[in-house]
């Protein structure tokens, strides 16, 4: 408490030689963003945008018209390649825009493999973007997925998922996960990613939170845990190192976002020229019913 004195006698020296101060922050170029995946078993999407000034005003008109629109985009896997082409998503009176197969020429797409490696590329704004990423097999294997029961505040109708994983002897390796409740949409776990830097060569037991909307409020208290009667699938993909590194970092800063004490952090793409990324998943699903 002896600080108060101090910080009062600052706050009047300031208000008593206030002065205006305006301060003239550099416009940042535009720039491509790129949200881009390939899972095992589907055809890769891709969603392209322009970048939005940091203090730019959101809303969405603005957000429907930074979409970008008659790019060139296409996946080769080494041999073969195809053409996605702009399709509309409408989400309930949202609209927004995605590059996939053509529906009506499906024959000639093809879909991801364990394995496989696929290199993106993109013409937009009269530039030219490349990048390459691996769908890995499943070297963390999911083995199993279970719940226990929790009191969170005075609620004892909620459980906690739990997951038991096993990774192989070699190092190196990068999972990803999801989950889903009911009918609602697979959403990623706040901290989404995981390594095998303390885990490898070992079979491990790990509690898993509840995915999240990101574009929503979240209550830290209540926001990992599922409610009785709940069906809940859980997505777990393998993923290469760009894609973790991608993912660990934006997961870091979205964390962090308002902590003055964190440090800045960089979002580490893997598509020079643009922000964003291109990843491939290999994709396990486990579903559990939570009983009442």
């Amino acid at each position: 408490m002896r600080n108060v004195p101090f910080i009062t006698l600052i706050v009047l020296i300031f208000s008593a030689c206030e002065k205006d101060i305006s301060v003239n922050l550099p416009q940042q170029q535009q720039q491509l963003v790129v949200e881009g995946k390939f899972e095992s078993g589907t055809y890769p999407q891709v969603i392209l945008t322009h970048s939005l000034n940091y203090f730019a005003k959101i809303d969405p008109v603005i957000l429907l018209n930074s979409f970008v629109h008659n790019a060139t985009v296409t996946v080769s896997d080494g041999s073969k390649t195809m053409t996605l082409t702009e399709q509309t998503i409408d989400t309930g009176g949202v609209q927004f825009f995605v590059y996939r197969p053509d529906p009506n020429q499906i024959a000639s797409a093809f879909k991801g493999k364990l394995s496989g490696i696929y290199t993106l590329r993109i013409n937009a704004d009269n530039k030219a973007y490349e990048s390459v990423t691996t769908i890995p097999l499943n070297s963390f294997k999911l083995d199993s997925v279970w719940w226990h029961r929790v009191q969170v505040k005075s609620d004892t109708n909620k459980a906690r998922l739990w997951a038991r994983i096993t990774d192989p002897p070699a190092f190196g390796n990068y999972a990803r996960y999801f989950t889903k409740r009911n009918s609602e949409p697979f959403l990623p776990g706040l901290n989404s990613v995981i390594n095998d830097e303390v885990v490898n060569g070992t079979t491990f037991e790990i509690p898993v939170d509840a995915g999240v909307n990101k574009n929503k409020s979240i209550d830290l208290e209540t926001y990992a845990f599922f409610n009785s009667g709940d069906t809940v699938t859980l997505k777990f993909c393998n993923i290469d190192k760009a894609t973790y590194d991608f993912w660990r970092t934006l997961d870091f800063a979205y964390n962090s976002n308002g902590n003055p004490f964190s440090s800045p952090t960089k979002i580490l793409g893997n598509i020079p020229g643009a922000l964003g990324y291109w990843g491939g998943y290999a994709v396990t699903y486990k579903t559990i019913i939570i009983s009442k």
